[in-house]
């Protein structure tokens, strides 16, 4: 076991571990630390604590001091300083046509390095921009090409809930998502229905992927044969996954067919694999299959 504190860069962004060095450190404090960028200034979100040595990825650098009000100030400086380097880069790249999509601009605590964020379709020859931005600013320049998913987690913005989007407010990293979740929790497959603002699946089809998984575990397929506790046999006409509810059509008298509503514990019925039946038109499957490839290749970039 080895102790750390997790200290956070930006919002919603990803926590990374650092040795207290023996300093009273906790939650909500803000701390000066050195990072493969240069020195930085970052908020501590998970206060001391010891975890496995595998979890810690080796060396393990500590913390150079707690933050003082002049580096507070320092920080506020530099925030503003992003907003106008940000105009000069866009400036910059109007002034070479280059086709990409500035994002965001950020300076590191040293100002040793302005970092410029950017979305493109696809390589972007930026060299000239690189020089004409280092001339600019006087220090070390760094261009990074970014996903769509970044892009929105940088910008945010307010989902289909209503609610500010979670890759921005609290997700600190992308969660594997697949089409799987949304037929388990029987959605419409029309992909404008299931993908978020960035234009992949919904971050959220994972929240609730566990709770589905383990109620349909408990329910009848539709289509499967069951025995009601009534001493009728029938074919499964729908279920109620939430509710744990199943439609049957049953034979009563005179060999007439009824559906008939019973709680899935009045229901007997081998379990066995469900089988994904899953009605889509021609126009909802092209465009499933799209979107499918895209999550595929959005892994990659991602990553």
């Amino acid at each position: 076991m080895i102790k750390v504190i997790g200290v956070r860069f930006r919002k919603a962004g990803k926590v990374y571990y650092f040795d207290p060095a023996g300093m009273e450190i906790k939650t909500g404090d803000h701390v000066i630390v050195e990072t493969a960028r240069g020195v930085e200034f970052g908020e501590v979100v998970l206060g001391a604590r010891e975890v496995n040595e595998e979890k810690v990825i080796q060396p393990l650098k500590s913390v150079i001091r707690m933050a003082n009000k002049n580096d507070e100030e320092i920080e506020r400086r530099n925030k503003e300083k992003e907003k106008e380097a940000f105009q000069i880069c866009l400036q910059k790249i109007k002034k070479h046509e280059l086709q990409m999509k500035l994002i965001d601009a950020e300076y590191t605590f040293d100002n040793n390095k302005v970092l410029f964020y950017f979305t493109a379709d696809g390589r972007i020859d930026f060299r000239e921009l690189v020089k004409d931005l280092a001339s600019v600013f006087k220090t070390r320049i760094e261009l990074r090409q970014i996903g769509v998913r970044d892009e929105t987690k940088i910008m945010g913005g307010i989902g289909i809930c209503g609610r500010p989007l979670c890759c921005h407010s609290y997700l600190s990293e992308f969660i594997p998502v697949s089409i799987k979740m949304a037929k388990e929790q029987n959605l419409s497959l029309n992909p404008t229905k299931i993908s978020g603002v960035c234009g992949r699946l919904m971050c959220c089809l994972k929240n609730e992927e566990e709770t589905y998984e383990d109620l349909n575990s408990r329910l009848p397929g539709i289509g499967d044969y069951v025995t009601t506790d009534d001493g009728l046999k029938g074919e499964v006409h729908s279920v109620s996954v939430l509710r744990q509810l199943v439609k049957v059509v049953v034979t009563v008298d005179r060999d007439e067919k009824e559906i008939r509503e019973y709680k899935v514990e009045q229901l007997k019925f081998r379990p066995k694999r469900r089988k994904e039946r899953v009605n889509v038109n021609d126009a909802e499957l092209k465009a499933l299959e799209a979107l499918e490839k895209r999550e595929g290749k959005s892994k990659l970039n991602d990553n």
